[in-house]
């Protein structure tokens, strides 16, 4: 691969992540918010940029990554959206208990909120899962792995472009698209090479 086309990927990544967090940062909803609330959704806006990293990290798209490094930083940007989903629930629980109490009950009258919600129950269900990944066999976790990572997607991508607020609504829906277009074409690739593999067995 090309020195070219290395850093345009990186910097396409770079700025798929960097530009809607540029734009939420120069929100003017910003003066109105405390510091906790703000980080809770700052915490939100990067959880969201991490979904489009691990699914190019686990198919090995990122250039200068081998296939056994890739997984390792998966697994630990696994972790890391795993915090990011803690402080960004965390920030609105300080902010606004009942709200919150709410939305994880399912009775929020807002609309994203469900969406939010089964996003981060699908994302602590990869987690527990993935602690007992050998126990389930590779079949098993690859196929629990990927259809909540559907889940996790869909949930999240809804959520993020229902709600009105710091972030900037083109730069949004761009990443949103960008997080849902990749996520389909790893699970189509990840699909026809166990297909492949089936067939060749």
């Amino acid at each position: 691969m090309s020195l070219a086309r290395v850093v345009l990927i990186w910097a396409g990544l770079a700025a798929a992540i960097g530009v809607p967090i540029a734009f939420a940062m120069a929100s003017e909803l910003l003066a109105w918010r405390g510091p906790v609330y703000i980080a809770a959704c700052f915490a939100g806006i990067v959880a969201l940029g991490l979904m489009l990293v691990q699914p190019l990290l686990i198919a090995g798209y990122l250039p200068g990554l081998s296939a056994y490094r890739g997984r390792r930083v998966h697994h630990w940007i696994g972790g890391a959206l795993v915090v990011t989903l803690l402080v960004h629930v965390g920030g609105l629980w300080f902010t606004s208990p009942p709200d919150m109490i709410d939305a994880l009950l399912y009775r929020s009258p807002t609309p994203f909120s469900p969406w939010g919600v089964t996003a981060m129950w699908a994302i602590f269900a990869v987690a527990v899962l993935a602690a007992f990944r050998r126990r389930l066999g590779l079949r098993t976790w690859r196929a629990a792995h990927m259809s909540l990572a559907g889940v996790i997607v869909v949930g999240s991508v809804v959520h993020s472009m229902l709600v009105e607020g710091t972030m900037e609504t083109v730069s949004k829906a761009a990443l949103c698209a960008v997080v849902v277009v990749v996520a389909i074409k790893v699970m189509v690739d990840q699909w026809v090479v166990r297909r492949k593999r089936t067939t060749r067995g």
